[in-house]
């Protein structure tokens, strides 16, 4: 009797199991498909609207800033709506908020108008939303593209962890870029993902993010690059692994409508709609050279660790020189020994070196923060600045675009990818940790441009003001402290701060010696 009740139990784990990981693929034609030809993306309003601002300029590429979250947002949802031929977009997570839905809703409103829409998102980043992508992808002139993807699992989180396990290596490779080109005449990347907490519309808990708008020469080039992903043996059409109603574009609409006419009077809507519908994504531009940057699609597939030359830092590095000041923000700060060494030995060459970071406090990956936190003391001996963004923000009467803050949430945590060369500035979706480097595929654009990087000084200034950031000193004892300003008054820490159990992730991560895989 014991047996059998064992052998019961058994088998009814197994079948249990066998349920969470089933999946299937089915027959789908994969077409190929590339980016509008530049001629043409100039006949559209954007095209025209770029070309109106380049002609005027001697410089080929013009660049802005978006700092603020819910403007980040106005950006992209007038991108969609004054699209006539093409948005490609490409992003590492897709979440289920306001944000998206209204997103979402757009991109069908702008396929029914003509607008091809080409949507990859990482596979991991699709986890548990198949069925909706599915429906979306029904409509004609929208074409969804899982990358890097599992055929089982793709239901939850948990199970997608299981299914993972049979190919850890492969599963641990990401495609984390983030792309948005509209009708190949305006491009942004940046760090932002589709999700509320990247707008600033999430009531809890925001990042503080840094996306760059660029037109002219580049965006083609990014545009190429996209093209290179969507079209790659790793992007699936999401078709393959959902099956929906030829039609099922139609109900997803009707649901997509129905919720944002329930939700139209929200704080954050009011203030969407109060952005202007007719002018370009642009307040004011930088005008300088762009060169865009990214890991080959192929990157994920390759088993063992690639030569960080042959990766997108390997092209950064061979095309940037460092002899006066580098800052480099980073929401996930992993320096590893060699990188340690080499900021240590551009110290003590002279030159200017400011981190901005996450705080154990702020950081949502606690255990990144354990393998940056034993490097922090070397560093600051050879007189490297550190900066913790700190999760609560005293609050300000006036935000501005360019302002390094979180406005309205109870907790913020740093996202920015952003790093500072002497005279260029790149900005994209790489992290200086490890993950970026030989992991994950990574996008960005590299530029010169002296305006550009003025504006970008004065975002950092804000990022290193006491009422948002902590310093990190070493005491006249050699241990650390945490100078900031709480209500106009400087104060000390002498102990990191932070929960215990944020306290003991990091120090597992740390004593389990896993920098190499953060």
């Amino acid at each position: 009797m014991m047996t059998s009740t064992k052998r019961c139990s058994h088998w009814l784990l197994a079948a249990t199991i066998t349920t969470l990981l089933a999946g299937c693929t089915h027959t789908v034609v994969r077409e190929h498909h590339v980016s509008l030809e530049p001629p043409e993306a100039r006949q559209t309003w954007l095209g025209n609207q770029a070309a109106l601002a380049l002609d005027a300029q001697p410089d080929p590429d013009g660049f802005a800033l978006l700092a603020n979250g819910q403007a980040a947002f106005a950006v992209r949802a007038g991108l969609i709506r004054q699209a006539q031929q093409t948005l490609d977009i490409q992003t590492y997570l897709l979440g289920d908020g306001q944000t998206t839905r209204l997103v979402l809703s757009k991109l069908i409103e702008a396929a029914e108008q003509g607008v091809r829409v080409r949507l990859l998102v990482d596979d991991i980043g699709a986890t548990g939303q198949g069925g909706r992508l599915a429906a979306l992808s029904s409509h004609p002139a929208i074409h969804v593209r899982v990358y890097n993807p599992l055929s089982v699992g793709r239901g939850h989180l948990v199970p997608r962890v299981l299914a993972s396990v049979v190919n850890p290596t492969q599963q641990h490779r990401r495609m984390h870029n983030k792309l948005w080109v509209a009708d190949n005449s305006v491009a942004i990347v940046g760090g932002r993902n589709l999700g509320d907490e990247y707008f600033d519309a999430n009531d809890a808990r925001n990042f503080a993010d840094l996306d760059l708008i660029t037109i002219g020469e580049v965006v083609p080039t990014l545009s190429d690059s996209f093209d290179l992903y969507w079209n790659h043996g790793l992007a699936q059409p999401i078709e393959r692994y959902h099956q929906v109603d030829a039609n099922a574009w139609l109900s997803l609409k009707m649901e997509l409508t129905d919720w944002l006419d329930n939700n139209a009077d929200s704080d954050y809507f009011t203030e969407l709609r109060r952005q202007p519908r007719s002018a370009p994504p642009w307040e004011a531009l930088h005008w300088g050279k762009g060169i865009a940057l990214w890991d080959a699609p192929g990157k994920v597939a390759h088993s063992g660790t690639p030569d960080w030359q042959s990766t997108l830092m390997g092209d950064l590095t061979a095309a940037t020189t460092l002899n006066e000041r580098l800052i480099l923000i980073s929401a996930y700060f992993v320096p590893t020994e060699r990188g340690v060494e080499r900021l240590v030995e551009l110290a003590q060459q002279g030159v200017e070196v400011d981190i901005i970071t996450n705080s154990l406090e702020a950081t949502d990956v606690a255990m990144v923060h354990g393998a940056y936190a034993p490097w922090r003391q070397a560093l600051l001996e050879s007189g490297v600045a550190l900066y913790e963004l700190r999760p609560e923000q005293e609050s300000s009467s006036s935000v501005d675009r360019g302002e390094m803050r979180v406005p309205g949430a109870s907790a913020s945590a740093l996202h920015i990818k952003a790093i500072r060369y002497d005279d260029q500035l790149f900005v994209g979706s790489f992290n200086a940790d490890p993950r970026s480097v030989f992991w994950n595929t990574e996008v960005g654009v590299l530029a010169r441009s002296e305006s550009l990087l003025q504006a970008f000084n004065e975002l950092v200034a804000v990022g290193q003001k006491p009422s948002i950031s902590y310093r990190v000193v070493l005491a006249d004892n050699g241990k650390l402290n945490w100078q900031f300003e709480r209500e106009g008054q400087l104060e000390v820490l002498t102990k990191e701060p932070g929960s215990v159990w944020r306290h003991f992730n990091a120090w597992l991560s740390h004593t389990l010696r896993l920098e190499r895989w953060l």
